[in-house]
C-alpha cells in the first residue's frame, strides 16, 4: 500500500471523555441529586446510536458543530433524550446545563492509550499527518492541552470550516491543504457513516477503529487498536 498521508478523526478515535461518557454522565446526575447506574446510561446511549446517526445526517441537525447556537441545540436535544430515557421527569433545564458545561470542559478528555504511540510512529516515517473532525472550534484548545497539536500538519475542524462530515468537501479541504492524493491517503475513524463510508466515497483508504467490536461488517479495513494501524497500511 503506497501511502503518503494519514488523517484521523478526533472524538472516540484519538480522544475520549474520561473515564467514559456513561460514567461522567452518571457523575453529573449524581451531583445534581439523581442516582443512576452507569451501565443503564450506556444501554441508553448504545440503543440510540443508529437514531443519532440518522438525526445528525438530517437537515434539522445539519452543521450542528459550526456555531455555538447550533451546537447547544443539538446537545440540548441529545441530553434531554437520554435524561428522559433514564426516567427522570423534572429538572431537565438544570441537568442539561450541567452536562453541557462538563462535556465542554477540556479537562474532561484524555487520549486513548494507543493514540500517542501511533502518532509518534507515523511522525518517524515522514508521512503527512492530518486531522478531520466534526467538532466545535474549541477542539484546537483541547489538542493543545493534550499536547498533540504538534503532530498534525493539517487540522480541519468543522466548527472552524463550516462544513461537516460526511460532506465530501471537508475531506477535499484537508487533502488540498496537505497536498495529498485521495487514493494515497488513509482516513481513520470510529463511525462507519461519518468516517469510513464518507472517506471511501472521496477515494481515500478507510480504516475503522472498532475498539468495542460494534461494526464487524463495516466496509473498511477494521482494527481494534491504533497500534495495528502501521501494519495494515504497510509500514
Amino acid at each position: 500500500m503506497d501511502v503518503e498521508a494519514v488523517f484521523f478523526d478526533a472524538g472516540e478515535t484519538l480522544l475520549y471523555p474520561h473515564p467514559s461518557f456513561a460514567e461522567l454522565f452518571t457523575e453529573v446526575l449524581r451531583m445534581e441529586g439523581y442516582r443512576v447506574d452507569p451501565a443503564r446510561v450506556q444501554e441508553v446511549v448504545s440503543a440510540s446510536s443508529r437514531a443519532l446517526n440518522d438525526f445528525l445526517t438530517s437537515e434539522e441537525a445539519r452543521l450542528w458543530s459550526t456555531s455555538p447556537e447550533r451546537s447547544r441545540a443539538m446537545w440540548d436535544r441529545l441530553y434531554r433524550s437520554f435524561i428522559t430515557e433514564l426516567g427522570i421527569t423534572e429538572d431537565h433545564d438544570r441537568l442539561v446545563d450541567s452536562l453541557y458545561r462538563r462535556f465542554r470542559d477540556v479537562a474532561t478528555y484524555r487520549l486513548h492509550p494507543d493514540a500517542l504511540p501511533v502518532l509518534r510512529r507515523l511522525r518517524e516515517t515522514g508521512l503527512t499527518i492530518g486531522l478531520i473532525s466534526n467538532f466545535e472550534d474549541w477542539l484546537e484548545q483541547l489538542l493543545e492541552v493534550l499536547e498533540v497539536q504538534e503532530f498534525f500538519d493539517v487540522t480541519v475542524i468543522s466548527g472552524i470550516e463550516g462544513v461537516e462530515k460526511p460532506d465530501a468537501e471537508i475531506f477535499r479541504i484537508a487533502l488540498e491543504r496537505a497536498g495529498a492524493a485521495a487514493e494515497r491517503s488513509v482516513y481513520v475513524g470510529d463511525n462507519p457513516v461519518f468516517d469510513t463510508d464518507a472517506a471511501r466515497a472521496v477515494g481515500m483508504i478507510p480504516v475503522l477503529i472498532d475498539r468495542r467490536g460494534r461494526h464487524p461488517d463495516a466496509e473498511a479495513i477494521r482494527i481494534t487498536s491504533l497500534e495495528d494501524l502501521p501494519e495494515v497500511i504497510g509500514l
